[in-house]
């Protein structure tokens, strides 16, 4: 009965007489999940039909229809049996600090980790006045500002028009940098210039807001609200607050990120603008603008978070039954990897069984002090293909089984020149090695760095490589001089971690000339 009277709904909201855009499939779908919130969204429809809005009508029809996996996610730190661990990033002086303070929590309570506690979707909570207000402000901003007229409507939808930017709380943030930024517009030189107008708003921001560290390890998306009263945040914030800002005056601009550097420790998000020539143009919201901004590190992947569902991403093809890992199980994002670096597809055997219902291989970096997915590939037999892959990286293939990285295949570096070596370890062929140094992370700016770290003297050094696993291939105490482990297999990636550190140190191989290479 009940779906009878959402058919009926339905037919009398979108019934009346010939229209020149129709709602999509997508859009009925959400009306139907919103349940009580149904008539919410269905007022925001009927607002712009009264008033012959269509473009805004359609607007509407953009945000409803991709909004399913959009919501506020709020995070529990828990131990390892599920005890609720109280835990603020503000009760530490500084990063050091506060990672002190996590293991000192890990020494009593074993490992701590955040896991979700609410998802509150967006469909289920969205009023019609907020969602009315959103789309005439940010319509009112793109018709209205000079360097937004270039805009198509598809471009004004994904990179002005939504209401939120990751899970961040839902909030007022356009009326506020509408006021705020109100300036901008009798300051640019060149009223057309998108670029201009976006240096700006960063300068504004780069006054009162800066990076933290110690957000690496805060439980939610900050919200406008918190930004203000804070001034500071991870990157992820940054690239949030830069684009709350812009949007308000229609400056069309978006987050791009890589969920794990492939020579480093950690993740990274930053802001992209389009300017007038449709051209992407990369900055560091509260830090760096338009043209002063370089990323530092491999990437594996880039992908570019989106409003609108990806048809084709990997959250869209995975059986519901089935886990994807971290960052790939969006299905608002998409690879833009190639207009950041040189790609190349690789095809790789898998040596390993394929797990009872798994339907997808995955390509792993090395990243702090673990393998982790980075993207996909379809298998087919023994076989799979990883297309778009950035180049000079250490890679290993990998299947995710009930919710953990196992190995399925040898590990690889796709050279420079997008030559693929692979790393077995040869047992009959030894080799002794000197090692004069191991590596450390080290965060500056937004983000993080490997340097190279010289041994301290007394502490343990564990010599690592990979075949299948971390095999250990001997300890040694640092004194004065290199390290020396005999009779190690050659041809393998190896790993030397001081005892009781993080597990931040670097991977690395050695060619047949004893040099070494970090990865």
């Amino acid at each position: 009965m009940k779906n009878v009277f959402l058919l009926f709904s339905i037919v009398l909201l979108f019934g009346c007489g010939p229209r020149v855009f129709e709602p999509s499939e997508d859009v009925k779908n959400i009306l139907e999940l919103a349940g009580e919130n149904q008539a919410e969204l269905e007022k925001v429809i009927q607002h712009f039909i009264d008033k012959g809005e269509v473009i805004k009508e359609e607007a509407a029809y953009f945000l409803i229809g991709n909004m399913k996996e959009h919501g506020y996610a709020e995070f529990k730190l828990v131990d390892s049996i599920g005890n609720d661990v109280d835990f603020s990033v503000l009760d530490y002086a500084d990063y050091e600090a506060l990672l002190d303070g996590w293991d000192a929590i890990e020494d009593n309570s074993g490992k701590i980790h955040f896991e979700l506690d609410t998802m509150i979707k967006d469909y289920q909570s969205i009023n019609a006045e907020y969602l009315i207000q959103n789309i005439d402000l940010a319509v009112d901003a793109w018709e209205n500002n000079p360097w937004a007229q270039h805009l198509s409507f598809d471009q004004f939808c994904e990179y002005v028009l939504p209401y939120r930017s990751s899970n961040e709380p839902i909030e007022d943030w356009r009326t506020y940098f509408i006021e705020e930024l109100s300036w901008v517009k009798d300051s640019v030189k060149d009223p057309s210039d998108p670029i201009e107008a976006a240096c700006y708003v960063n300068d504004y921001i780069k006054s009162w807001f800066r990076f933290d560290p110690r957000y690496y390890e805060h439980p939610t998306d900050q919200g406008l609200a918190e930004i203000l009263n804070n001034k500071m945040g991870r990157c992820e914030d940054m690239t949030n607050l830069a684009i709350y800002a812009m949007r308000a005056l229609a400056i069309p601009v978006m987050s791009d990120f890589t969920p794990y550097w492939a020579n480093t420790g950690n993740n990274h998000a930053w802001n992209a603008i389009l300017d007038k020539n449709d051209s992407i143009i990369i900055f560091m919201g509260g830090e760096a603008n338009p043209g002063e901004y370089e990323l530092g590190h491999k990437m594996a992947r880039v992908y570019r978070k989106t409003f609108a569902i990806q048809k084709q991403s990997l959250a869209e093809k995975v059986a519901e039954w089935e886990k994807a890992p971290p960052y790939l199980n969006k299905n608002s994002i998409r690879n833009v990897t190639n207009e950041y670096v040189e790609t190349k597809s690789v095809k790789v055997e898998l040596t390993q069984g394929i797990p009872d219902s798994t339907n997808f291989a995955y390509i792993c970096v090395f990243n702090s002090g673990k393998w982790k997915a980075i993207s996909y590939g379809k298998p087919y037999g023994t076989k799979v293909n990883f297309s778009g892959m950035g180049m000079g990286i250490a890679y290993l293939p990998a299947f995710y089984y009930e919710e953990e990285i196992i190995t399925a295949g040898n590990a690889f570096i796709l050279s420079d020149s997008g030559k693929v070596e692979y790393k077995i370890p040869d047992g009959d062929k030894r080799i002794e090695l000197k090692l004069y140094s191991t590596t450390k992370r080290i965060t500056k700016e937004t983000t993080d760095f490997i340097e190279e770290a010289h041994f301290n003297q007394g502490k343990e050094y564990i010599l690592y490589y990979w075949n299948e696993k971390w095999v250990e291939a001997g300890n040694a105490i640092a004194n004065k001089g290199p390290l020396v482990y005999a009779n190690i297999p050659s041809n393998a990636i190896y790993w030397l971690v001081e005892k009781d550190s993080r597990k931040e140190e670097r991977i690395f191989t050695i060619d047949e000339d004893g040099i070494q290479a970090w990865w």
